[in-house]
């Protein structure tokens, strides 16, 4: 782990492409100060990959269940581990 940092791959599930989501995630990530990447995926769901602190990472899951997320999250399956601090920043990329 890198000076306590965890890394959240997730995957968003629902109406999360073309209203505005990649963006509203990239902002809350800012917010949070969590560095890594979200993109779409051609299946229609968004990859996201989120590096910060242990707080920080579980608010920024609470957000992406919330209605506060743009668009319609029907599901956000992620996964939990070892930050690696590979991010300088958060950015969207694809």
């Amino acid at each position: 782990m890198t000076d306590g940092t965890f890394r959240l791959t997730a995957r968003i599930t629902g109406i999360v492409q073309g209203v505005g989501f990649r963006y509203w995630t990239a902002r809350k990530a800012d917010e949070l100060l969590l560095t890594g990447t979200v993109r779409n995926d051609h299946d229609g769901s968004v990859r996201l990959l989120a590096e910060g602190s242990a707080a920080d990472v579980d608010r920024l899951v609470k957000w992406l269940q919330s209605t506060q997320a743009p668009g319609h999250v029907e599901k956000v399956a992620f996964e939990l581990s070892d930050g690696t601090g590979e991010f300088d920043d958060f950015r969207i990329v694809g």
